[in-house]
């Protein structure tokens, strides 16, 4: 079984003044940044993701707090919590992704490979487990 958690350890720089995590394209994240959004103030019971992408590449940093991902390759489904901001997920290739259990203070941010593109999305399940399943 191929795995479907990758996660990068981030160096943690820094003094007696506090903590510092350099995110650097192509050196400490695998491709080049396009795009960086955050995911925050969501609300309790709410889940999150539902999708995947045919190209996207993306990498998850939980900042604060905590957030529970399940990454789905069509066939295998694995578990992860994230809750470090030392800690990214990294996610390549076609995967299902979904966010639960957002802690109240949960700052979620995603970097990511391109632009936002509607094209790349698949939104609905059963068309994305027979997209998976057809590579």
């Amino acid at each position: 079984m191929q795995q479907l958690i990758n996660l990068i350890d981030f160096t943690i720089m820094g003094d007696d003044r506090g903590s510092l995590i350099a995110i650097e394209a192509n050196k400490n994240i695998p491709f080049e940044v396009k795009r960086v959004y955050y995911i925050f103030d969501t609300q309790s019971g709410v889940s999150r993701g539902f999708h995947a992408h045919y190209n996207l590449e993306q990498l998850a940093i939980c900042l604060k707090g905590s957030v529970t991902f399940i990454i789905d390759d069509g066939t295998n489904k694995e578990q992860v919590v994230l809750d470090s901001p030392n800690v990214g997920l990294h996610i390549k290739g076609l995967k299902w992704r979904e966010m639960h259990d957002f802690s109240e203070d949960c700052i979620l941010m995603v970097i990511a490979s391109d632009l936002y593109d509607e094209a790349d999305y698949i939104r609905d399940y059963d068309e994305f487990v027979k997209i998976a399943e057809a590579q």
